[in-house]
């Protein structure tokens, strides 16, 4: 089973989310495309925060230098992104994709992020609270939906909201994962405890695959 965690927009904790899956699912990891922040890169800090010993941290295809949308910083570091010479790595293990920022970042002039995506993976949306969000969120799923995505579900970043995930869920009843609440610091402790808690859910997609 693939995973390819994705968000409403940049920083709505895709990178947490992706390290709980990862540690419920014992899954392996992959970032392709990490733009900007190389010595701390989103797989240095889901490898910091994963603890159990099966799984492994694939490199990224595109390691850029700058943080920017991949289409500007593959241009200041002269290089091309072509999603069809992005080969996922061989595994048989369970493997969590994540993204960069939203679906519709562009990697170059024609393609997108959410075209790293495969029709059979299971879609997690990262739905982050803020004003705004709603439209995000509901564009996000939306867009999902017309590019023929079967398998999408929510995962709810920030202390409980019950107008806004009401709402969501009235426009798309899908598969919520669980929530993260805001938490004083991401820890190994925090991530095995949130991986233990959403462990029932991750696992029951693989019955749907």
């Amino acid at each position: 089973m693939t995973i390819f965690v994705t968000g409403i927009g940049t920083d709505v904790g895709k990178t947490v989310a992706a390290a709980i899956i990862t540690e419920a699912l014992k899954a392996d990891y992959w970032k392709p495309i990490q733009a900007g922040d190389l010595n701390n890169s989103d797989t240095h800090k889901v490898k910091r925060l994963v603890s159990n010993a099966q799984s492994q941290f694939f490199d990224n295809a595109h390691a850029l230098q700058t943080p920017m949308s991949p289409h500007a910083a593959a241009e200041i570091d002269q290089v091309q992104i072509q999603l069809n010479q992005i080969n996922r790595p061989n595994t048989t293990n369970h493997l969590v994709i994540e993204g960069a920022g939203g679906i519709l970042v562009p990697v170059n002039n024609t393609e997108n992020v959410i075209d790293l995506a495969k029709e059979k993976d299971h879609i997690v949306v990262v739905s982050r609270h803020y004003l705004g969000s709603i439209n995000h969120t509901l564009l996000t799923l939306e867009y999902l939906k017309f590019k023929g995505f079967k398998h999408i579900h929510l995962l709810f970043n920030g202390d409980e909201n019950p107008s806004t995930e009401s709402i969501i869920l009235e426009r798309f009843p899908l598969n919520v994962i669980g929530r993260i609440n805001n938490e004083a610091e991401i820890t190994p402790e925090v991530i095995q405890s949130y991986a233990r808690t959403f462990s029932k859910n991750l696992q029951q997609l693989n019955s749907t695959s």
